[in-house]
C-alpha cells in the first residue's frame, strides 16, 4: 500500500497526473512517508481550484488564496505544536516520538 509505488508504476498521459506522480516521488525521496497522503491533499485542491475555475475566478487569485491558507495552516500548527527538549543525555522524548510515529506501521 506504497502510494509512491503503486503511482510509479503507472504510465500517465494527463499532465496533471504526471505532477502528482512527481509530487509523490518528491514526498518518497524527502521525507519517506506520506505518499498517498500529499496525493490525496493535492487532489481535494485540485477539485476546488477547478470549482472556483468555473465560478470566474482568476487562476493567480486561487494561487494566493492557497498560498495565504498554507501560511496561516502553518502558522496554527506552530501554534499548537507540543515542543520537546532532548540532548545526547536525554533522548527519551525523540524515542517516544518515534515508537508513536512507528506503531502506525
Amino acid at each position: 500500500n506504497d502510494g509512491a509505488t503503486i503511482l510509479e508504476s503507472m504510465d500517465v498521459d494527463n499532465q496533471i497526473a504526471k505532477l502528482m506522480v512527481e509530487l509523490s516521488k518528491s514526498q518518497d525521496y524527502e521525507i519517506g512517508d506520506g505518499t498517498t497522503g500529499v496525493v490525496v491533499m493535492a487532489g481535494a485542491l485540485l477539485e476546488q481550484a477547478e470549482r472556483l475555475l468555473d465560478q470566474g475566478i482568476h487562476p493567480i487569485r486561487i494561487a494566493e488564496g492557497f498560498e495565504m491558507a498554507s501560511r496561516i495552516a502553518v502558522e496554527h500548527l506552530e501554534h499548537i505544536a507540543h515542543k520537546f527538549e532532548f540532548s545526547l543525555t536525554n533522548i527519551e522524548p525523540l524515542v517516544q516520538t518515534c515508537m508513536t510515529t512507528l506503531s502506525s506501521k
